[in-house]
């Protein structure tokens, strides 16, 4: 298991990383705290990801639509399709998220982490570091 990434109030725990699996996945375990969420919408260009739900509930819009995913229940985001997720409840939620291929890596937590300030974030900045890694920024 890696450390722990804190990008902002979240954290994102590696399990597997594409280092380890021969880029054949990304797995991670992402925390979520109470009224927190990602600060960007965007698009994976090169990966599909799948959430499981752990521990709390999140709320995601996927291609403009609004889910919920509680514990035990699955979300598959294909590649290219639009997302957003966001933690709209008193308590934390907890969810593992696995992406094939494995693109990204830790790399690009650590990367984002730096500009992901809950003070004053550096949106500029984030879209940078995320169209590095094949990650696309959707302007709201």
């Amino acid at each position: 298991m890696q450390e722990t990434i804190r990008v902002g109030q979240m954290s994102v725990t590696f399990l597997k990383t594409r280092h380890e699996t021969d880029d054949t996945l990304d797995m991670f375990e992402l925390t979520i705290p109470p009224l927190i969420s990602v600060i960007v919408p965007h698009i994976h260009r090169d990966y599909d990801e799948m959430v499981l739900g752990m521990n709390g509930i999140t709320t995601w819009t996927l291609n403009g639509e609004i889910l919920v995913v509680g514990p035990g229940e699955i979300l598959t985001i294909p590649r290219g399709s639009p997302h957003f997720f966001a933690n709209l409840h008193d308590t934390p939620a907890r969810v593992m998220c696995l992406q094939t291929p494995g693109v990204v890596g830790p790399e690009y937590y650590s990367e984002i982490a730096k500009y992901y300030d809950t003070e004053d974030p550096d949106v500029t900045a984030i879209g940078d570091v995320m169209s590095r890694y094949g990650v696309i920024p959707v302007l709201r």
